[in-house]
């Protein structure tokens, strides 16, 4: 027994030194110097661990990502690369996300994102390096979509990395030498955690109150489902009574024109951007994901993000935080009450409700738009997508917000699934249009322009506040003490098309809307802050509503004005000391007075505001 115990314990030794000489490099796809055509998709770090990178070429391939690695050591390297083949839910076709990683220019055998459905860690083989600099490269083979998160280098044969969550966070902090304590972002009087028009109009409110403020947001530009890389317009209307002078701040920062999936340019990235720059009590951290919070007791204390592009971990401290994710993803992570789906007609008396209870919300569109060459343009013909005839395909040059998928599906858990079925429709009918549609002449010169990667998403968690709007409320204008923004949007609620359905059952990807005549109605103050997390704000369409209610607050306009709300809430909470149920309770009046002068500009030209079918709707 002994002797077993002695061998038992040299082998152990013996493969543990091996492993500490043992060279191995972890490359995130997202750290690459050069992303060539490749695009940092970060939108499923909360499923997958990681940002990753994505060949988004509309059937054409992208130029290489490229960087440079050193290695320590020359040796024989087993290659993983983790990845997947994204269109596993719906076909068994050939993968069309393929792609190939070079070592100093020449390819490994291995041909990648074809094999598992979910985001796995692919055998590339091994290959023999030199020490020194070497070139890593991805090499698009497709144009569709193909995507890799991280690639792993190991002279360790017996080494196999980790790919449930947990184990490869810690996996990867580790291979990284990343710290286990994230570094300090500051002191702030308000941490606002997306940088949508809800949480770029709160972060600008409450700076100029005089707080300062932590501005966090996920990508590199601002403005959410407002700006180029979804390009949704500014619904809803501003400047109405009680409070006219609510909406200044969203024409200030809005775009001057209007329209879904129109040219970047429509959507004014950069005056956004140059509002909160110009603030001098906000620091923006852009390229940060919010991902965990520490608490005491029932208030949050901190919030944690990490950079989308090199995985440093930042800490953000503040007696004020304000969840403008629009998923609610710092409500949730805390312990926040939320609803999700749609309500029993018993719940909340709603005549619009659904008898039953269900999952059902809301979908996400996957926009885009053709333009016409002055010569034939090819697309190819695809045998993994859906199978269109031309009765169930879509005989457009252009799809926007009815472009919508994901109603019967989770709008977090299965995003990255809703999105890619998104995709998949978009080139498919596209497809079937260029390459077998009978009157195909009609596209012979027309080509895929753009095509939104990033989805925009109308529904998913909505955090319980101290009152929860219902549809009564605002057909029967029923009165609150702390009616804040107007909602001027009718109850827009989105359903699968029948038409669609009829093909595609439960894969839907057409929708409809049915609308709900309102007044103009004062949102409650108690909407805006979590019943059960003391000193938690919400603006967007996370609020504290039923989703029959959420059909007239999501749109953007109204959503900007809450963020206004929420900046003046935090700098009364600043003033008296106090929480945002406190401000409801002690100092309603307060809050009135700063909702009475606003934050914005008054004195810019008004925007002209559109209603649910783009007519103008003229500001008298």
């Amino acid at each position: 027994m002994k002797k077993l115990l002695l061998s038992f314990a040299l082998v152990f030794v013996t493969t543990w030194l091996t492993a500490q000489r043992a060279t191995t490099i972890l490359i995130e796809a997202e750290s690459f110097t050069e992303k060539g055509g490749w695009v940092v998709d970060q939108q499923f770090m909360d499923l997958m661990g990681s940002p990753f990178l994505m060949a988004h070429g509309l059937g054409n391939p992208v130029a290489d990502a490229v960087t440079k690695v050193s290695f320590p050591k020359t040796g024989t390297y087993q290659v993983y690369v983790r990845t997947r083949n994204w269109i596993g839910y719906w076909s068994d076709k050939e993968a069309p996300g393929k792609f190939n990683v070079l070592v100093n220019n020449q390819p490994l055998k291995t041909t990648f994102g074809i094999q598992d459905t979910e985001w796995n860690w692919q055998n590339g083989g091994s290959v023999k390096i030199k020490a020194g600099e070497s070139t890593i490269s991805l090499h698009d083979l497709t144009g569709f979509n193909g995507r890799c998160d991280a690639i792993l280098f190991t002279t360790d044969q017996s080494l196999r990395p980790e790919n449930t969550r947990e184990k490869l966070a810690s996996f990867r902090k580790k291979v990284l030498g990343l710290p286990e304590v994230p570094e300090s972002a500051g002191q702030f009087d308000l941490v606002v955690v997306g940088g949508g028009v809800a949480g770029t109009c709160a972060a600008l409110s409450a700076a100029r109150l005089g707080l300062k403020v932590a501005l966090i947001h996920d990508r590199p530009v601002l403005g959410g489902n407002n700006s180029s890389e979804v390009r949704v317009h500014l619904g809803g209307r501003i400047n109405l009574e009680p409070y006219p002078a609510l909406g200044n701040l969203v024409n200030e920062i809005g775009p001057s024109k209007a329209g879904n999936a129109k040219p970047a340019s429509y959507y004014e990235d950069q005056k956004k951007m140059d509002a909160v720059i110009a603030e001098k009590n906000i620091t923006l951290f852009s390229n940060y994901h919010a991902n965990s919070v520490e608490k005491k007791g029932n208030s949050i204390s901190a919030v944690r993000a990490v950079n989308t592009g090199n995985s440093k971990e930042l800490r953000f401290e503040a007696p004020l935080f304000a969840d403008c994710t629009g998923d609610a993803t710092i409500g949730a992570l805390a312990g926040a009450d939320f609803m999700m789906g749609r309500e029993a007609r018993s719940d909340y008396g709603e005549p619009t409700a659904p008898i039953v209870s269900d999952k059902m919300t809301m979908g996400a569109s996957v926009q885009w738009y053709s333009k016409e060459s002055s010569k034939p343009e090819l697309f190819p013909v695809i045998s993994w997508g859906l199978n269109f005839n031309e009765k169930s395909a879509k005989v457009v040059k252009m799809g926007e917000w009815t472009w919508e998928t994901g109603m019967q599906y989770d709008q977090v858990k299965d995003f990255e699934r809703i999105r890619d079925y998104g995709l998949m429709v978009v080139f498919s009918n596209w497809s079937y249009l260029k390459n077998r549609f009978a009157e195909n002449q009609s596209y012979k010169n027309s080509q895929l322009d753009w095509v939104a990667y990033v989805a925009g998403k109308r529904e998913s968690r909505r955090l319980i506040g101290d009152l929860v709007l219902k549809e009564q409320d605002l057909t029967d204008v029923a009165s609150y003490p702390d009616g804040t923004v107007p909602t001027s949007w009718t109850i827009d609620l989105h359903y699968p098309d029948p038409n669609n359905t009829q093909f595609f059952p439960g894969e839907e990807f057409i929708s409809i809307a049915k609308h709900k005549t309102i007044y103009p109605y004062g949102i409650p103050y108690r909407c805006l802050y979590s019943r059960n997390i003391n000193n938690l704000f919400m603006a967007g369409r996370n609020i504290s509503v039923t989703h029959v209610a959420l059909g007239t607050v999501r749109v953007m306009r109204t959503t900007g004005m809450m963020g206004e709300v929420v900046g003046m809430a935090a700098a009364v909470c600043k003033q008296k000391n106090t929480v945002p149920r406190g401000v409801y309770n002690n100092y309603l009046e307060d809050l009135k007075i700063l909702m009475q002068k606003g934050t914005g500009n008054a004195d810019l030209p008004k925007i002209q505001n559109y209603n649910e079918g783009g007519t103008l709707l003229i500001k008298k």
